[in-house]
Parts: structure tokens; C-alpha cells; sequence
């Protein structure tokens, strides 16, 4: 299928995502990689990988996606969002980075996560909404060889790419990165409308286990009335099961003179979440044990106990149960 309008004057409308960036032939959208070649849009970036890694599933952050397992991380460049904030501009933001390889086939990254005995490749570091057809066919052959898929985005897509795409995934970390239209728009140069619709599409139109992740930057995202706020719509429109992650900023960017997140700000948006009936609440890009582990919703029981990125102690049974109460956790294991 292809996402783009055609006009007689061979103009293109880009219609993977809600950008609709009308493309002159030769003209390239605002995520730098999706190009007007007279005919078609094509993905200057298909192929052309960044900082392929194996990672734990851990660091995707994913905690309730086969524990402990290794993942084929890579992403490739271009971005269709504008954060201000970015954590991966180098990456992002430039074809001309420094961490971009030879192009890599599917074939090739499906015998890399095979050698190396990955139980699933990541789509992450920029966001394959971009490149959107890549990770598609990297996906399809991938699930054909018993290797899950996960996709690590902002959710900024159209619907019917969004459909597309996350048919695809096996998993899915969606940021959510403020609860603010204001901020989307300021800060991101997006909607945060969006965003949500997004989210709650994955959650009940798709297979894909979900999980969020929200960076916290002082002062700018962190105000107990808006993590209140942003925690009663993911109970009210995705519920109590979906884990949420806080994750700490340092500076980056257009932001790179902004303070680094303290812990006290990650455990009081953690004692919010908790308290508005989420039961699966994370920390992370900084180390504190404690919230990072997992909890059983029912008798509070630890169930497991991470220390960067490495699980240190599982106490689940064979079906994936807490062996105090039984209870079975929530996710793919």
C-alpha cells in the first residue's frame, strides 16, 4: 500500500504521518528521509543502520516482555518529530552522523539476531514511523523465522500507516512525553492528541504488548497536577496493567543546559502513578533498585528484581505466577 496523495502538478502528500508534508520532486518531508522521486515517496534511509547493539529486552525500556532476553537493537536516521530535548540528536537529526553503517539487508539483521540468539529485533533509537517500510519488511521476515518484533516510538502516525506498522510488532513502548498539549507543541512540534489516540488504538485494536515510557524533565513536565492528570487517562483508557516508565533526562540538545532529573522527582511521579491504581510503575536512567522491580498487583510480593538493565533475582513460577498468591503478572514470558 502506498501512503502518499498524488497531484496533477506531480506534487506528493506524505501520508504516514499527520505532518502531510507536501513534497515538491526532489523535495525530502520534515523527517529529512521520506523523498518526492516524481512517482512515489521513497525512503532515502531503507537500509542504513545506526548503533546496531544486542541489549537487554531491559533496556527498551521493556520489563514485562520476556525477562532477561536479548534484543537486536538498531534504528537508522530522520525524525518526524521536533523535540527540543532529544536524547538521540546526533542520531536523529542528520544523515551525516557518526554512527551510521553500511546498508544492512533484512536478511542480514535477521541472521545477525539468529547468531547471536535474540529473541527479538527493536525498531528504536529514532522511531520507524520513519522508516516506516524498513521495518515492515524487516518485521515480516523476522515473525517468519520465530524472532518477535518491538517497535520503540512516539506514536506520531496517520491511521492507516499506524494499522499497518504495529500489525507488525509483538511489542510496543509508545513515549508518552507530557501530558501538555502546550508542551507537545512548544517543545515536540506536535499534538498530543495524537499521541494519545495512538496509544489507545495499541491497546485495544492490536496484539502488541504495550508498555510507556514518559521523560521527566524538571520544570518542565513534572508537575504533580499534570502527572495526576496524564495517570487518570492512561487508568480511565488503557488500565491499572499497562507499565509505566520514568525515565530521567540529562541534557541534550536544545536543552543541553537543562539540570539532569533527580531521583526525588522520578519517585514522587512513581508515588502519583501508584497511587492512582497503575501496578506497574518503573524508574529508569537512574539507579534505584527498588523501583525497578515488580511488584505482584495482588500481594506485593516482589516478583523481580532488576539492577541495570539485569535481572537479579525471579521469583515467577513456570506459568508466570507469583509464588506467594498465584497471581499470574501481566506480559509475554
Amino acid at each position: 500500500m502506498e501512503y502518499f496523495t498524488k497531484f496533477d502538478d506531480n506534487t506528493l502528500i506524505c501520508d504516514v504521518c499527520p505532518r502531510h508534508c507536501r513534497l515538491k520532486v526532489g523535495q525530502s518531508g520534515f523527517c529529512k528521509v521520506r523523498k518526492n522521486t516524481g512517482e512515489k515517496i521513497e525512503l532515502e534511509s531503507y537500509g542504513h543502520i545506526t548503533l546496531p547493539a544486542i541489549d537487554p529486552v531491559e533496556k527498551k525500556p521493556l520489563y514485562h516482555f520476556f525477562p532477561s532476553s536479548k534484543i537486536l537493537s538498531f534504528g537508522t536516521y530522520g525524525c518526524n518529530m521536533g523535540c527540543r530535548f532529544c536524547q538521540n540528536y546526533n542520531i536523529t537529526k542528520t544523515q551525516n552522523n557518526p554512527f551510521l553503517l553500511p546498508k544492512a539487508t533484512p536478511k542480514e539483521l535477521v541472521k545477525i539476531a539468529k547468531k547471536y540468539n535474540c529473541k527479538s529485533i527493536a525498531f528504536t533509537y529514532n522511531d520507524p514511523v520513519v522508516f516506516f517500510d524498513y521495518a515492515i519488511d524487516v518485521a515480516n521476515l523476522a515473525r517468519s523465522e520465530g524472532i518477535y518484533t518491538v517497535a520503540v516510538s512516539a506514536g506520531y502516525i496517520c491511521a492507516k500507516a499506524r494499522e499497518q506498522l504495529f500489525s507488525k510488532m509483538d511489542a510496543i513502548n509508545l513515549d508518552l512525553k507530557s501530558f501538555s498539549r502546550d508542551f507537545y507543541r512548544k517543545n515536540c512540534l506536535a499534538d498530543l492528541d495524537v499521541v494519545l489516540d495512538t496509544i489507545k488504538y495499541v491497546h485495544d485494536n492490536t496484539n502488541a504488548w504495550l508498555e510507556i515510557t514518559t521523560l521527566l524533565i524538571e520544570g518542565q513536565n513534572d508537575s504533580d497536577n499534570e502527572l495526576e492528570a496524564m495517570c487518570k487517562w492512561l487508568v480511565e483508557n488503557v488500565g491499572v496493567n499497562v507499565p509505566l516508565h520514568f525515565s530521567a533526562f540529562h541534557g541534550a540538545y536544545k536543552f543541553s543546559n537543562m539540570p539532569p532529573t533527580k531521583y526525588t522527582t522520578l519517585k514522587r511521579a512513581y508515588d502519583i502513578a501508584r497511587s492512582m491504581g497503575i501496578n506497574y510503575v518503573y524508574t529508569g536512567n537512574i539507579i534505584n533498585t527498588e523501583t525497578s522491580c515488580t511488584y505482584c498487583r495482588k500481594c506485593g510480593a516482589k516478583l523481580i528484581e532488576r539492577e541495570r538493565f539485569q535481572v537479579t533475582n525471579y521469583n515467577l513460577d513456570k506459568l508466570s505466577r507469583c509464588k506467594k498468591c498465584s497471581t499470574k503478572l501481566d506480559g509475554c514470558f
